[in-house]
């Protein structure tokens, strides 16, 4: 009977005396080593209950260790205690105003909980104080986004890109940005294309267009005029830049002409667009003319942002009955200042079915080769007036065995407001 009951109490005191005694070990550590210990715990052992206790004991020891209780919050944040986490922060930026991290950590707190504005309100005051930094610049541009403050979501890429030129991700956002932006935009292009020896008068094409905002993404209507064959035609062409989530967004389009021997009778086309992580971008998608039959193409592209440079390979492949025809086009752009500041190269082999210049070739029975070379020049002021220049050399194949040069100049401007 003795042992029974010395057996409990033997196995409380020694439970006690080792508990004691950790702690007691764990208090003779310095701050510097219990936030060591600390992140020990929440990075390599996965235990963020142990993190946030040992959090806790480096801020009895120094309670103003800005960036000890900026991890505490940040443990919060990832243990789902909001309130706690907000707790955290407030007192870290109540005692040092504008504070860096600690601004970037808790604007991304209300971000990730669907409280943009209170976001928003943070990262200003965090900028006034660190103008230069990149990570509250880019927080901002994509809380920006995400209040559908489109224009002011630009200006500050722009702004975090004359910081660092060669921020891929800022780039990325931009991008993406664009696709579902500008509230008002009009814009107006004309193409000059001349033949060496394939057509004595050369081609004139022309269009307007103008494109809104929406909740859904933007929508873009356009008007494409050309003479070609000495006749003249039309078409009337609505884009659509849907939003589906901060990953995806796809493109659909369609089209009607006046005439079919100039542009197709009718076109549609539909694409999906993916972000992916890494500052790639990934498509899939189909486009559909229609001449005296339907011609059905389909094309995928994946592009990569890397320092200054965009990169983009992309393919079309028309089946038909007996095989598939491949078109293959790589373009570049290098960056000189914001997102519409480049300059630009391609190169090419094949037709594609988004370039009114040749797209017609598609109606023609016999697989017609060509090969392409392009370079371009785009730039802003006050970044609300886009112009552009591009020229085209192309070695176009007409007829069988029968090919020739041809050379197209473009001028463009687009207005934002």
């Amino acid at each position: 009977m003795k042992s029974k009951i010395t057996s409990p109490l033997l196995l409380f005191f020694f439970v006690f005396f080792f508990t004691t005694s950790s702690i007691a070990q764990e208090e003779e550590f310095t701050t510097d080593e219990l936030f060591q210990k600390a992140r020990i715990a929440a990075f390599d052992e996965d235990n963020y209950p142990k993190a946030i206790e040992l959090t806790q004991l480096a801020l009895e020891k120094s309670p103003s260790y800005a960036d000890i209780r900026i991890f505490l919050g940040r443990l919060y944040t990832w243990t789902d205690k909001i309130d706690s986490a907000r707790v955290a922060f407030e007192r870290v930026l109540n005692e040092n105003p504008g504070h860096e991290d600690g601004s970037l950590a808790y604007a991304s707190l209300e971000y990730w909980n669907d409280n943009s504005e209170k976001a928003l309100e943070i990262l200003n005051t965090g900028i006034k104080t660190n103008p230069k930094s990149e990570e509250l610049l880019l927080l901002k541009a994509k809380v920006q986004k995400d209040l559908q403050q489109y224009s002011e979501a630009s200006n500050t890429l722009n702004q975090l890109l004359k910081i660092n030129p060669k921020l891929t991700e800022a780039r990325s956002l931009g991008e993406s940005i664009r696709n579902v932006s500008a509230r008002n935009q009009i814009g107006v292009d004309y193409e000059f294309v001349n033949f060496e020896n394939r057509f004595d008068d050369p081609w004139h094409l022309a269009s307007i267009d103008y494109s809104r905002s929406t909740k859904l993404g933007s929508i873009i209507g356009r008007l494409n005029y050309a003479n070609r064959f000495s006749s003249n035609g039309t078409q009337l062409v609505i884009d659509a830049y849907p939003s589906i989530s901060d990953t995806f967004y796809a493109y659909l389009s369609g089209g009607l002409s006046s005439s079919g021997s100039i542009f197709p009778d009718y076109r549609v086309g539909a694409s999906l667009f993916a972000n992916l992580p890494a500052a790639f971008e990934g498509e899939v998608g189909f486009r559909m003319l229609s001449f005296d039959e339907e011609t059905w193409i389909y094309t995928a592209s994946v592009g990569k942002y890397i320092s200054n440079f965009w990169l983009n390979a992309r393919t079309y492949l028309t089946p038909d009955e007996e095989n598939v025809s491949h078109s293959y086009a790589l373009n570049v752009r290098y960056y000189i200042a914001g997102a519409d500041d480049y300059l630009s190269f391609g190169i090419g082999t094949g037709i594609s079915p988004d370039d009114n210049t040749n797209n017609i070739l598609y109606q023609d029975p016999y697989k017609l080769k060509s090969n392409n070379i392009s370079v371009g020049y785009r730039m802003s002021v006050n970044s609300t007036n886009i112009f552009f220049i591009n020229a085209e050399l192309e070695d176009q194949e007409y007829a069988p065995d029968t090919r020739g040069n041809q050379i197209s100049v473009g001028v463009g401007y687009f207005k934002r407001f």
